[in-house]
């Protein structure tokens, strides 16, 4: 018996009805939690990978029949804090009985057993011979499986209802864990399918985007032996920012009582601040706040803050263009904490900052004037020199805490990218700012600081908005831009 070929329909639309976000595993994957699609059924097997110059972002479809069993916890515990600013409370449909993940294994990381891509081709199976292969930890094909008849196919065609938008990161210097974890997805899915590796590599191709799509265009063509599309990487950042924003719990900022906890810690007697914790109870107005309308706020600003930053002016239209950037970004950051901390990794950098107090290594306005400057709007606890302690009476460097270090470092390159965005702003009289990129990773000193940097140099009248998969709008966007057939012939039943 032939094999049926599973149609590709003209124009694909992603059903995003009744999405849900899953919880993630641990704090440093908060920004990588997949994306349960449970409406949408139709046939895709693209893979997009965003190469920066720091991290290289994976994004793919897998098929499940069932939903997942790790819906996020605040969506079933109705949690809303920046604590949580992983796990937001939601208003998507999740299953009664949550399982709560386990911690993800060291990398490169192992593929996840939640589903596979779906072929062009899928060999019909039998009962027997499904059974006995148990490809699918006995959940992934089974009586979910339906048949859907089309009024132009005379045959009926196997689909698997519902999956999960999956997402992964690596390190470029690492592109090699990258290549290895879809060599991998593509080597299960061809398993779980039942179908010759030979026939999966022809249904799979690689949307790449970023600067690594020309550099390492060559490496994925000959290690994955797929077919390798390159694609404009601004682009793709719009298309995965209007896209993104159609999912529930997805699109969120700061209240402002929340971004002054983080701002403006209370002083002490003896000059010393208080470090505040964010709220863990209250309503939402006490912590996180959530975009009530499912589509993309145009016309707007996208900063995507990376290695370096590009600002991005989009019309209402969704046309768009680069209009400013610096240097100064996650890459900075990442590099000087690399040269003054013992952290290794952005997410241990990122840890050491959540410890710190920064006034121990920044010079305060209170510092100079021992109170607040009322007459120019400047509290006490208002930096005014980056580091502006760590020369004062010839300190030993060696007295400074790496905790503090990382805070300090945090909010220089943080405020900056704010004051440079809220400028842009102004100039082309816009109102809301989008936050991309793979430096915020959902931390709330980042997300506060801004966040208040936004509200101060716009006098209040701007508002800084993010998003919970900020590091992944370039993939995003190359994975939804090709939804679509990739030439203009008809679809071949």
């Amino acid at each position: 018996m032939s094999t049926p070929s599973l149609p590709s329909a003209k124009v694909i639309h992603v059903d995003t009805r009744g999405a849900v976000i899953l919880s993630e595993e641990s704090p440093e994957t908060r920004d990588s939690r997949g994306i349960y699609l449970p409406n949408y059924i139709e046939p895709v097997s693209y893979i997009a990978v965003d190469i920066g110059g720091s991290l290289a972002k994976v994004v793919y479809f897998t098929r499940s029949p069932n939903p997942p069993a790790s819906p996020s916890i605040a969506a079933t515990y109705g949690s809303s804090n920046a604590s949580d600013i992983s796990t937001p409370l939601s208003s998507s449909p999740t299953p009664t009985d949550p399982v709560r993940p386990s911690p993800p294994s060291t990398p490169p990381p192992t593929v996840k057993r939640s589903g596979a891509l779906t072929p062009l081709v899928l060999e019909p199976l039998s009962n027997a011979h499904a059974s006995a292969n148990n490809l699918l930890d006995n959940e992934l094909l089974d009586d979910a499986i339906i048949q859907r008849t089309r009024p132009t196919i005379a045959n009926r065609v196997k689909h698997f209802p519902g999956g999960s938008l999956n997402f992964e990161r690596f390190e470029t210097e690492n592109i090699h864990e990258c290549i290895e974890y879809i060599q991998a997805l593509i080597e299960r899915s061809a398993q779980v399918n039942q179908v010759t590796i030979e026939e999966m590599r022809k249904s799979v191709k690689i949307m790449a985007t970023g600067g690594g799509a020309h550099k390492f265009y060559d490496l994925f063509k000959n290690s994955l032996c797929v077919e390798v599309h390159r694609e404009d990487e601004m682009e793709c950042l719009i298309e995965g920012l209007k896209f993104i924003t159609l999912i529930p719990d997805e699109v969120y900022y700061f209240s402002e009582e929340l971004i002054s906890s983080f701002s403006h810690p209370q002083s002490k007697a003896d000059g010393t601040t208080t470090k505040l914790n964010p709220p863990t109870h209250g309503s939402p107005t006490d912590g996180v706040l959530f975009e009530s309308k499912l589509m993309p706020q145009l016309p707007c600003l996208l900063v995507n803050i990376g290695s370096g930053v590009s600002i991005i002016k989009v019309d209402e239209e969704g046309k768009f263009e680069r209009v400013s950037g610096t240097s100064l970004g996650g890459g900075t950051l990442w590099g000087l904490l690399n040269l003054l901390t013992p952290a290794k990794t952005f997410d241990e950098m990122l840890a050491l900052s959540e410890r710190g107090d920064n006034s121990c290594v920044d010079m305060l306005v209170g510092d100079i004037y021992g109170q607040d400057y009322s007459r120019l709007g400047l509290k006490s606890t208002m930096i005014a020199s980056t580091f502006g302690k760590v020369f004062k009476k010839g300190r030993d460097k060696r007295t400074f805490a790496p905790e503090d270090i990382s805070k300090s470092l945090l909010f220089a390159v943080s405020n900056n990218i704010g004051q440079i965005a809220c400028m842009n702003a102004e100039k082309y009289n816009l109102d809301r700012i989008y936050f991309g990129g793979c430096f915020i990773r959902g931390h709330p000193a980042t997300i506060a600081t801004l966040s208040y940097a936004i509200r101060f140099w716009s006098r209040g009248t701007k508002r800084a908005v993010f998003l919970r998969h900020e590091g992944f709008l370039g993939a995003i966007g190359a994975w939804i831009k090709n939804i679509s057939p990739l030439d203009d012939e008809e679809p071949k039943w």
